[in-house]
């Protein structure tokens, strides 16, 4: 019986019968990655107002994640000028979204026109798979451990950013702008590496009966927390892109002086 749906008739890229506004997504997709770039690597060869002058020993200062964890003075001085100190952190989280499934997608797409949509002609007559070069990309498991440990260090700059030396001379806990922006960030990217499909697959996705294994009933409810996280994959990845460029800016504003962090507590 019939399906009622045609074969594509034409070969080549961008060659379609699709009848909607097929490049819309591919067009905001290359828009927002390529600004982001753009903005983050301005950013890293910038190499300046990227943590606040407030607060003692570091504590009670906003620090932008782009130069988080904060290299010691020592080694920021030993660098020559044109390598910035971000540089040698923005490989790591870079590297994780740069192999991620979703992202994948999204530039091979949006940059490559590999294809530009479903349905839609593309460059190459083939499929040769993510092979030579691209195998690169198996290597998206070991830049998530990495993730997940630069977690550890932003939530750690976002109590810092909590600690303000008092009028008596010691350390009291606080609340300002800056430190829910950094918190705000630090849980979107949360969000953002919780849902990833390696974590996933690393806490239950190779198990075949839960109750069979060690710790079965605690790697079930894991799995089905990032489960029902990875349903909105694509969310989490675009929201926490904005939000680590937003923290970087509202730091580098404070930082140069541009605005002041309001204390809220």
């Amino acid at each position: 019986m019939a399906s009622g749906i045609s074969a594509p008739r034409e070969y080549g890229l961008g060659k379609t019968e699709r009848r909607d506004s097929w490049w819309a997504g591919p067009l905001a997709t290359a828009l927002g990655l390529g600004g982001f770039i753009v903005y983050s690597t301005f950013r890293a060869i910038y190499n300046g107002d990227y943590v606040s002058v407030e607060g003692r020993a570091g504590w009670g200062e906003l620090l932008s994640p782009f130069y988080s964890p904060l290299a010691p003075e020592s080694i920021r001085n030993a660098l020559p000028i044109w390598i910035s100190p971000a540089f040698l952190i923005l490989w790591a989280p870079g590297g994780f979204r740069l192999t991620c499934y979703y992202y994948r997608k999204a530039y091979y797409r949006s940059f490559f026109l590999d294809p530009p949509a479903c349905a839609v002609g593309e460059p190459r007559d083939q499929y040769n798979g993510e092979t030579r070069l691209l195998l690169f990309q198996n290597l998206h498991r070991y830049f998530m451990y990495l993730a997940l440990i630069f977690l550890v260090i932003l939530s750690i700059d976002v109590v810092r950013a909590c600690i303000f030396a008092s009028d008596d001379g010691g350390m009291t806990f606080g609340v300002s702008v800056g430190s829910l922006v950094l918190l705000a960030n630090t849980a979107l990217l949360s969000m953002y590496t919780f849902s990833c499909h390696s974590l996933r697959h690393l806490v239950g996705g190779n198990v075949d009966c839960f109750s069979c294994v060690a710790f079965g009933q605690g790697r079930y409810k894991l799995w089905k927390g990032t489960s029902s996280l990875n349903k909105h994959h694509m969310l989490w990845a675009w929201v926490s892109l904005f939000m680590v460029g937003l923290a970087d800016f509202y730091v580098w504003m404070v930082a140069s002086g541009a605005i002041t962090d309001t204390r809220i507590y």
